[in-house]
């Protein structure tokens, strides 16, 4: 199980209240690190996103030494990092608020097997919300014994 997840963007803060927004639920500050924020959907797995400042990198640590935070001074901010997140919000409130922000929005087929939306923060990167329904659906095609049928 992932239990969260951790993404870069321009504004930190703001990408929070609306990540925040779209799950019903509040950002906090992220005491570790500051500038940046999590938002926890606040459920029984312990799910959030720790969103940090455009410019930061996590970086391995010297012999026992656990990670170090170093800056990147020309990110392009675009990454193949991303995360299906299970959300209460329905469709149409997730268009509205990505409306709203100017941020791509669009619901897809993913090879037939669940549909997505596709919610891009900033334009940048990309959050795959999926709403109750799509929820279910994931959750039919991840289930061991059909993840062996597609694999196998």
């Amino acid at each position: 199980m992932i239990h969260h997840i951790s993404i870069s963007v321009q504004n930190p803060l703001y990408v929070a209240q609306v990540l925040a927004e779209v799950l019903n639920r509040q950002a906090f500050p992220f005491f570790p690190h500051p500038g940046s924020y999590m938002v926890f959907p606040l459920e029984e797995h312990g799910t959030g996103i720790e969103v940090y400042p455009l410019k930061t990198q996590l970086m391995p640590g010297e012999a026992d030494n656990q990670y170090t935070l170093a800056e990147n001074v020309t990110p392009s901010g675009f990454t193949a990092t991303h995360a299906p997140v299970s959300v209460s919000s329905s469709q149409e409130k997730i268009e509205l608020i990505g409306e709203r922000e100017g941020w791509r929005v669009l619901r897809c087929n993913r090879d037939s097997f669940f549909d997505v939306i596709e919610f891009w923060l900033e334009n940048k990167v990309m959050i795959e919300l999926l709403t109750p329904e799509m929820s279910a659906q994931y959750l039919a095609v991840t289930q061991p014994e059909n993840l062996k049928k597609v694999f196998s």
